[in-house]
């Protein structure tokens, strides 16, 4: 029944945390030119990660916004009783199903592959 609990509630928080985890990146023209290059991808992990090599400014934005990517899950699974790494990976399933055609994604592999 725990395991049961915690999966829904690892959802549930997940779904929180897509709402605030594009924000943190949404308006950023140098960031989103990354994305659509191919430079930057969504990780299963629920982590950004640079696809080969990056601009070190780029390398800066996506290690700010993974910090509080983690903040935000450390946040969340307190408040549900979960650990980080189940709303992590929760919230990075769901990022790499809202990625667009020809963005890229990691899978659990560590392959990143091209939607």
């Amino acid at each position: 029944m725990n395991m049961i609990r915690n999966i829904f509630l690892a959802f549930a928080v997940a779904s929180l945390a897509i709402v605030s985890a594009p924000a943190a990146h949404a308006g950023d023209p140098q960031l989103e030119a990354a994305i659509s290059a191919g430079e930057v991808g969504e990780r299963i992990d629920g982590y950004l990660g640079v696809v080969g090599s990056a601009d070190p400014a780029i390398v800066r934005k996506v290690q700010e916004i993974n910090n509080k990517r983690r903040a935000l899950y450390e946040q969340l699974s307190e408040q549900t009783g979960t650990t980080v790494a189940q709303v992590a990976r929760v919230t990075g399933e769901k990022q790499i199903a809202r990625a667009g055609a020809g963005q890229y994604y990691m899978d659990e592999t560590g392959a990143w592959k091209q939607k």
